[in-house]
């Protein structure tokens, strides 16, 4: 039976003895659930999986999500690619701490990613625990913000516009197929303090780049909120440190976790292969 190491951080458990290229037994899935819902982000290293081992292992933990406006690799139309080559310049991609796709009337529970070239510098994901977050935020701002409504929208990211848009000149040299569009001027409401789907757990449901501002505030209260809860989010005492090595995948709790890309890896490529898990209708 497999391992479950615990990291020495707010969140985050590394398992080790198991191989993902192989089929999992539904015990051995149960148990692999269990500790994704206690510990929101799952490590899993040394593991040598092909597209399809991917998908197998997202698909125990529920349906696939959509993924809007990322162009899928071909032959696969689940799988995205998070690429970024050794020659860009664009702004670095998903630097701001968000949680998957917030924008959707049902968004993903969870996202997996896989490390294929990993760069030997720089490059590391950030997670951070928004159950932990939730629970040591002060009272005063705890009372602010417990009945909120955010509204949601991919506008200011992914619309025609926004800033992956190719009209961009910064934007030209890209690595990844982003795919902008006029539907991501749509709107979502969600409540920003929300219980997890399976454990009930409150966590805050926060992504400053797809929350365009909060029912009942005007546009300089939301945005001056947003600032404030973006800096308590991202207190270096709810983060996880992730650094990235070859056959590494990932799988985290969007219900639970926000995350964010850092660079310091110019001159090299990276490329990870990307899922979404949405929930099982």
């Amino acid at each position: 039976m497999f391992n479950i190491e615990v990291l020495d951080a707010s969140c985050g458990a590394e398992i080790t003895g198991i191989d993902l290229s192989q089929s999992l037994s539904a015990q051995v899935v149960s148990r692999i659930r269990k500790a994704w819902l206690s510990h929101h982000v799952l490590v899993f290293r040394n593991q040598q999986l092909d597209k399809s081992d991917l998908e197998r292992f997202t698909l125990y933990f529920g349906d696939f999500g959509e993924d809007p406006f990322f162009k899928p690799i071909q032959g696969h139309k689940h799988i995205a690619a998070i690429r970024r080559t050794a020659s860009e310049a664009t702004p670095l991609f998903a630097e701001n701490w968000h949680t998957d796709w917030s924008f959707q009337p049902k968004p993903p529970i969870g996202t997996c990613l896989y490390g294929v070239k990993i760069p030997p510098v720089g490059g590391d994901t950030l997670f951070s625990n928004q159950h932990a977050a939730y629970r040591n935020m002060p009272s005063t701002l705890k009372a602010r913000v417990q009945h909120l409504t955010a509204i949601h929208s991919a506008s200011s990211a992914y619309s025609l516009d926004g800033v992956y848009s190719d009209k961009r000149k910064e934007n030209i040299g890209r690595g990844m197929d982003i795919v902008v569009s006029e539907d991501a001027l749509a709107t979502q409401t969600h409540p920003l303090v929300r219980p997890h789907t399976e454990t009930g757990e409150l966590a805050i449901y926060s992504t400053a780049g797809y929350i365009q501002g909060f029912v009942g505030l005007d546009q300089n209260e939301s945005k001056d909120l947003l600032d404030e809860l973006y800096r308590h989010q991202g207190s270096l005492q709810f983060v996880y440190r992730h650094k990235w090595e070859p056959g590494t995948l990932v799988i985290w709790d969007n219900r639970s976790i926000l995350h964010k890309a850092t660079g310091g890896y110019d001159g090299y490529e990276r490329l990870l292969y990307r899922t979404t898990i949405s929930e099982r209708l």
